[in-house]
């Protein structure tokens, strides 16, 4: 634990205010997110920036299009923004925007003492300009074939394809993306950045350990080509800020959005008593200031930015963490697959955490990038947070609560085992604080893998039916639930809201890295509440289906379609992978209760013994079964079946039968010696 809490600035990149957030942006703040609450929970002065990017043509004619001011749009988008990042856990200290006072002034200031050192000049240039639309031509709206390497269809400043840089005047057979004309070459006067100024300081910067490696081996072949001038105005019309004495000239949204992680902190500074604005921006600050951004941003990041910064006296960025793009089953995100989905989309079919959990089980500290493999999501939640860690605090919580009042034992019953999970903590902090969180979830998993290990091979269902075993187990479920408590608090980072619902249940205060060392003892619970249930497959297809956008049914879209012809007697299903057969969790019951339904032909009410825990199942074997002879039997039921309601009542899983139906049809029991609430394997 550190001794001494350091003082952190982290901020994310600016989402453009032009559109919905979407399931690739949240790979980047859901990163920054977890770091965050790992340095907060260590105890260290961490704040947590961001802003919307305002300016640029793409909202001033977004806003023309819809019939409202720039403004009224920007407004509204934020809105939107700032909802969608609360609903994923996404925790801003401060949320501002570029088109702010304190952005202004800040731009201002950084323009003005760059220029005054030599570093912006102006001169004379030939730019784009559409005829039709009677407007110069941002970058971004011109589009032609990469003068490097011939691409085509890419934009006027930078190729996706080998991510050359260039200027407009280069692209090859360029048109406007706005009207399709051919774009004339008109003069007009512009201000420009000299990169070049900065090109020993960079060379030194970029190698000095404040980007990941892969990122500094590209830069290099910026440095090899030549850095260029740096064009930082725009000719009205524009929606940004004016360059001061300069009329009818604007910022470059480039310019200024960088600049708004400073004015969001500022804004902050001047709500937050004690916070000095100086202190973390200084030339000579001791402070620590982290970006996360994506890897197609890397250059205005990592050469623009420490330039513009060090060319007006404040202090450069501790480090760059790039990250890579998101591919959804192993495909670029897709409309017409509904692939391309919106956060908000996400949102009203399942739970965020799940997708803060899966992120973080793919992310690393390089810049590669991440697929959603959505089957691989499904088992993965599944498998690991229901199956593995809230069923600890499931299987252990009943006893508690029933038996011994909710009090917890007054001592551990495994010292040793708890200490291991103590120590194996510094390695997953070690994780988190470098970014290698798919290692962190690794590692804690299994931990969760022992803490289940225990408890089977202790089998508190089974010394609750022996006499004289009453200590042990008290004990056994106590050392349950403390370790359920170390697992929780490894994941807070990553699972902010499943940890919230598990400090109520516990009865504890928010958990930090130093208090976990610290076993619950003579502690009373409550009573424990269902902390997160499955992903089904039918949200993740309702989700996907919700999503696509434009599809036109044709032949080719309806394959999966049962072949015309005769069938066998019960055809064996089509086959399925190994990974759906291990998603169902077939588990032993015991019948501890039978009934008629009434209003039912076919359906008897069970009442289920799970190993400590009870279910309600109405199966349909009244043709074959009386209640009667089934009370005190064992069987086999699916027990992470969804639950089903139906008039009845709440159904919650599935006994096993096999037969042709009728009277011949027979309950599934397994040997003697099984007990409830085994795993079926």
């Amino acid at each position: 634990m550190n001794q001494t809490p350091r003082k952190i600035l982290v901020t994310s990149a600016l989402p453009y205010a032009n559109g919905p957030i979407h399931i690739g942006h949240l790979v980047e703040y859901i990163q920054t997110d977890i770091w965050v609450r790992f340095q907060k929970m260590r105890g260290n002065q961490c704040h947590y920036v961001c802003a919307d990017d305002a300016h640029g043509t793409p909202i001033m004619l977004r806003a023309r299009q819809e019939g409202i001011d720039a403004e009224t749009l920007i407004a509204r988008v934020s809105k939107e923004h700032q909802a969608d990042f609360a609903d994923f856990a996404i925790n801003f200290d401060n949320y501002h925007s570029t088109h702010s006072d304190e952005n202004r002034e800040l731009s201002a200031l950084i323009y003005r003492r760059n220029k005054e050192k030599g570093h912006i000049t102006n001169r004379t240039i030939t730019q784009a300009f559409d005829p039709v639309e009677n407007m110069f031509l941002p970058d971004r709206f011109i589009k032609g074939e990469c003068p490097k390497c011939g691409a085509e269809d890419q934009y006027g400043d930078n190729c996706e394809a080998c991510g050359a840089s260039y200027s407009p005047n280069e692209l090859k057979n360029a048109v406007s993306a706005l009207s399709g004309a051919t774009p004339e070459q008109r003069e007009s006067e512009h201000y420009f950045f000299e990169l070049a100024h900065f090109e020993e300081m960079l060379r030194g910067w970029t190698r000095g350990g404040h980007l990941q490696k892969e990122v500094s081996n590209k830069l290099d072949e910026w440095f090899e080509a030549g850095l260029q001038q740096w064009d930082i105005s725009r000719d009205a019309p524009y929606f940004g800020f004016e360059i001061p004495d300069h009329p009818g000239k604007f910022f470059y949204v480039w310019l200024d959005a960088p600049i708004g992680y400073m004015a969001s902190f500022k804004n902050l500074c001047e709500r937050t008593k004690g916070l000095d604005f100086d202190a973390f921006w200084n030339k000579d600050s001791q402070t620590e200031l982290y970006h996360f951004i994506g890897k197609d941003i890397i250059y205005f990041h990592a050469l623009f930015w420490p330039a513009m910064l060090q060319g007006a006296d404040f202090r450069t960025p501790t480090a760059i963490f790039s990250h890579g793009f998101l591919t959804v089953d192993g495909k670029k995100m897709s409309k017409s697959r509904g692939t391309f989905i919106k956060a908000r989309s996400y949102l009203e079919h399942l739970n965020p955490e799940y997708l803060r959990y899966y992120f973080a089980a793919k992310l690393g500290s390089g810049i590669e990038d991440i697929d959603l493999n959505l089957e691989d999501f499904a088992q993965r939640v599944n498998s690991d947070l229901v199956g593995k860690v809230v069923n600890i605090a499931s299987r252990c919580a009943g006893f508690i609560k029933k038996r011994f009042g909710g009090k917890l034992s007054e001592q551990l019953a495994e010292q040793a085992l708890f200490d291991s999970f103590i120590e194996a903590g510094e390695s997953i902090a070690s994780r988190y604080e470098n970014r290698e969180f798919s290692h962190a979830v690794r590692e804690i998993m299994a931990l969760a893998d022992q803490a289940n290990q225990y408890i089977d091979e202790k089998k508190p269902w089974v010394m609750a039916k022996e006499e004289g075993k009453e200590q042990a187990l008290h004990e056994v479920c106590s050392m349950g639930i403390n370790l359920f408590r170390l697992l929780i608090g490894y994941l807070r980072p990553i699972l902010p809201q499943t940890t919230e619902k598990s400090e109520a249940f516990l009865q504890i205060e928010p958990l930090t890295w130093q208090a976990l060392a610290t076993p619950l003892t003579n502690h009373t619970i409550a009573k424990f509440k269902p902390l997160m249930t499955r992903v089904e497959l039918k949200q993740i297809e309702s989700m996907v289906e919700a999503s696509k956008e434009d599809l036109v049914a044709t032949p080719s879209t309806t394959q999966n379609v049962t072949p015309e012809g005769p069938l066998t007697k019960d055809p064996i299903s089509d086959t399925i992978a190994f990974a759906d057969f291990a998603k169902v969790d077939l588990r032993i019951v015991k019948i501890i209760d039978a009934s008629h339904v009434e209003g039912a032909e076919k359906l008897l009410q069970l009442t289920l013994d799970l190993g400590g825990e009870q279910r309600n199942v109405f199966a349909g074997i009244k043709s074959a079964y009386s209640p009667e002879e089934l009370k005190g039997r064992m069987t086999v039921m699916v027990a992470n079946l969804a639950p089903r309601k139906m008039r009845f009542g709440l159904s919650e899983g599935m006994v096993l039968a096999a037969g042709p139906g009728g009277d011949e049809l027979f309950i599934l029991s397994p040997d003697s010696g099984a007990t409830p609430g085994m795993r079926v394997k």
